[in-house]
């Protein structure tokens, strides 16, 4: 696919020419995986061309503006726009059942444990939008979910410098015990409100 390759390496030369709003408008569309943008904000700051708190600011505003994009959409247009055009951005009609449940079942606390699930991560932005989940609520918990992803991935780009485009074999070692992790910590979450239900039941 070396129309794809040559498209990542377009959009990373735009990407460095605008700096800061190039890694966040990067996310923000995610044409390409997040892991590539925030991988090559590392080498930028390896390079010396940005800092990293910065890169971690701007990349942290661009995961937002990106679930802001599929909160808003949810909240105006509903379901039937990504029944019809999900599929453009990998948002299958069985992704969003399996997000609608948990938000219906769990609370819009699930926008936060969610983040960590792949798939979810992207789609539970959706359910809560046409839920009218309170925005600031959202941000808050789409930006406290999405730290640490960035976090990471800039400090693996800087660290690997020139070899950042190796970033997916090493972030591996990270990123699955992370996705254990967030799972169990979804599991306590799921456990805790249905108990809680329960207790209220009683």
């Amino acid at each position: 696919m070396s129309w794809f390759h040559d498209l990542v390496n377009t959009l990373l030369q735009w990407i460095e020419g605008l700096g800061y709003f190039g890694i966040l408008i990067g996310l923000a569309i995610e044409v390409i995986p997040s892991e590539i943008v925030l991988g090559y904000a590392g080498y930028l700051v390896y390079q010396g061309e940005i800092t990293y708190l910065g890169a971690v600011l701007f990349g942290t505003l661009g995961a937002i503006v990106q679930q802001w994009i599929l909160y808003g959409i949810g909240r105006g247009a509903g379901r039937p726009f990504f029944e019809k055009y999900g599929k453009f951005i990998k948002i299958k009609p069985k992704h969003l059942d399996l997000a609608d449940q948990w938000f219906k079942r769990y609370g819009d606390g699930i926008v936060f444990t969610a983040r960590f699930v792949p798939v979810m991560r992207q789609v539970i932005s959706i359910p809560a939008g046409i839920a009218k989940m309170p925005f600031w609520r959202f941000t808050m918990l789409t930006g406290l979910a999405s730290i640490p992803w960035v976090l990471l991935f800039v400090y693996l780009g800087r660290t690997l410098g020139e070899n950042w485009e190796d970033i997916g074999a090493k972030a591996a070692p990270y990123v699955q015990p992370a996705i254990l992790i967030a799972i169990a910590v979804l599991i306590v979450y799921v456990l805790y409100t249905v108990l809680k239900r329960k207790g209220k039941s009683i």
